[in-house]
C-alpha cells in the first residue's frame, strides 16, 4: 500500500532507506551501494573516493574534520575502503595509511589532515571488528596513533585530549608545526560516547534529555575539546600549504545523532556549530581571494526524521530552561 511505501519497511527491507555510508559512498564516487559499505560496490570491488582521484592524479593534500568519532560512517566514505562502516579500527588504519583488512599489502597514502573525536573510548572486545582488533580504543588504537606519531618516525604531528590542558592552544600550536615543517596532523578529542560536547540552541552545550538519556558535560570537557570551527582552522593551517590544491571534508556530525534520538535542543546546536565552521571557511576563501578556485559545496549525506509528537512540550521546556539560566 501507499502507507507502507511511505513508512519505507526499513526493518523488513534493510537496504531500502539510505543510510550514512552508502550515502557517503553515494558522495564521493557516484556509486550507489548497500547499506554500511565504505567504498565497496555490492559485489565486493572496492571504489576509490574523488579525495584519493584528487591525491593521487593531482597531488592535492586531502583532510578530514569530523565533530563525531574520526572513523564513523562519513568520515570513513570520505577516503577509507570497507565491507562494514563498524570495523572502525581498520578504517582509521586507511586513514592513517597503515595496513589495514582492505589495504594488507599496499596501505593507502593516507590524509594529510585528521581530526575528530572518538578518544576516550576503550574496550576489551568489538564482535562487529575484524580479527585484527586490538583491545583499546575502538575507533583509533593507541597503538596506531605511535606508530604514525613524529615522534616515532612516523608523518603526523599528533594532538590528544589532555586533562588540564585546553585544546585550542595545543590544537593550533601542532598545527602550525605541522605546517612549518611539512607534516601531517592528526587530532584526537571526545567525551563520553568518543563525540565532542554537542551544542544546543542557547549556544551553551547542556543537552536535554532524549530517548539516549541525558549528556552533561564539566567544565574539563569543554576546555580540553576543540569546537568544529576550531578544528576547520587548523586543518586549513596545514592544508593551505599544498602547492596544488587540497580536498577538504567537514562534518557537523551531531545533527546526525540529535535527530536519530528526536533531540531538537541538540540538532539545532549541531547547525550553529556547523555554521561557525562554514564561516571559517568563508573567511579563508575571502582573505586569500580564492573564490575564482575555490569550490564550496554544503549538504546533507542523507534524509533524516525528527519528529515532535507534542510541541507544546518543547515550547515549555524552553522556558522553564530559559527562567534556570
Amino acid at each position: 500500500s501507499n502507507s507502507d511505501y511511505l513508512l519505507g519497511l526499513d526493518k523488513e527491507v534493510p537496504h531500502a532507506v539510505t543510510d550514512s555510508a552508502s550515502a557517503a559512498t553515494s558522495m564521493v564516487t557516484g556509486i550507489k551501494t548497500y547499506n554500511g559499505a565504505i567504498n565497496v560496490k555490492p559485489d565486493g570491488t572496492h571504489l576509490v573516493p574523488i579525495s584519493r582521484v584528487l591525491q593521487s592524479e593531482q597531488e592535492f593534500k586531502v583532510g578530514i574534520v569530523t565533530s563525531v568519532p574520526v572513523s564513523h560512517a562519513t568520515p570513513a566514505g570520505a577516503y577509507a575502503n570497507n565491507v562494514s562502516r563498524k570495523d572502525y579500527q581498520d578504517i582509521s588504519r586507511d586513514l592513517l595509511g597503515l595496513p589495514s583488512s582492505s589495504h594488507r599489502q599496499e596501505p593507502l597514502p593516507g590524509v594529510d589532515v585528521l581530526l575528530g573525536g572518538g578518544w576516550g573510548e576503550e574496550v576489551n572486545e568489538d564482535a562487529n571488528q575484524g580479527d585484527n582488533f586490538l583491545p583499546g580504543n575502538k575507533y583509533l588504537h593507541q597503538e596506531d596513533i605511535d606508530r604514525v606519531n613524529i615522534q616515532a618516525g612516523g608523518e603526523y604531528v599528533v594532538v590528544q585530549r589532555k586533562p588540564g590542558k585546553r585544546a585550542i592552544k595545543r590544537l593550533m600550536a601542532a598545527a602550525q608545526r605541522a605546517a612549518d615543517e611539512d607534516y601531517r596532523l592528526l587530532g584526537y578529542f571526545g567525551t563520553q560516547k568518543g563525540h565532542l560536547p554537542f551544542r544546543t540552541a542557547d549556544g551553551q552545550y547542556n543537552p536535554a534529555s532524549d530517548v539516549s538519556g541525558q549528556e552533561e558535560y564539566s567544565q574539563s570537557d569543554i576546555d580540553e575539546n576543540p569546537t568544529l570551527a576550531d578544528m576547520t582552522r587548523a586543518a586549513l593551517l596545514v592544508l593551505e600549504q599544498a602547492i596544488d590544491g587540497f580536498w577538504l571534508m567537514i562534518e557537523a556530525g551531531d545533527v546526525d545523532w540529535a535527530n536519530h534520538s528526536n533531540n531538537l535542543d541538540n540538532s539545532i546546536g549541531a547547525v550553529l556549530s556547523g555554521d561557525e565552521a562554514f564561516r571559517v571557511v568563508v573567511d579563508w576563501i575571502d582573505d586569500n581571494n580564492a573564490w575564482s578556485y575555490t569550490a564550496v559545496i554544503v549538504t546533507a549525506d542523507h534524509g533524516h526524521f525528527l519528529v515532535i509528537d507534542d510541541a507544546d512540550r518543547i515550547i515549555e521546556a524552553g522556558k522553564t530552561g530559559q527562567a534556570k539560566r
